[in-house]
């Protein structure tokens, strides 16, 4: 390991790979609520903007070569803008559930595929897991539209998107132990 590695890649895989199961775990218990109450999932997905905003950060940080206050103090900065849009666009959809241009129900999955986009977007940035989370949520908020019985399925694609990544990496790791012999 060169002496300025912060952290080993295997470790950070494992990092990342326990936030994503996380995110997708917290995920489909916000999709169960939201079945269950309208109220309650609205209620919840507001709060998982920011849950979303802190592991992004922790991941950011994770990947970035430099581990000094002035790459956290930028990292924070990129993601308290994109966060911050995130959850003002969230507000904008409680305003119109307020105003009744949405039910709670229509409300809770506009602020879904906002979820979704946002962390699809911030994937782009610091990995493409965090993506993969996103897609998820976009993909549920589409099956909850048109399923009555969804969490089975819902269940099913998040079990998938562990599996899928956990195999890509391990190919990732058998390719390139390939290659150096």
């Amino acid at each position: 390991m060169a002496e300025n590695e912060f952290i080993s890649e295997k470790r950070k895989f494992q990092i990342e790979e326990a936030i994503l199961i996380l995110l997708l775990l917290l995920s489909v218990v916000g999709i169960g609520i939201t079945d269950y109450s309208s109220h309650d999932g609205f209620t919840y997905w507001l709060f998982m903007v920011m849950i979303f905003g802190l592991f992004a950060i922790l991941i950011a940080w994770l990947q970035s070569k430099k581990h000094d206050m002035l790459d956290f103090t930028k990292i924070l900065k990129e993601q308290f803008m994109h966060w911050t849009a995130s959850l003002l666009v969230v507000g904008g959809a409680f305003l119109l559930q307020k105003s009744e241009q949405l039910n709670e129900t229509n409300a809770s999955l506009v602020i879904l595929l906002i979820l979704s986009l946002a962390a699809i977007l911030d994937g782009i940035r610091i990995g493409w897991r965090f993506s993969f989370v996103g897609l998820f949520l976009g993909i549920s908020a589409i099956v909850m539209a048109y399923f009555d019985n969804f969490m089975w399925l819902e269940v099913f694609i998040a079990i998938a998107i562990v599996a899928i990544t956990i195999l890509w990496e391990i190919w990732i790791t058998k390719r390139a132990k390939n290659e150096e012999y």
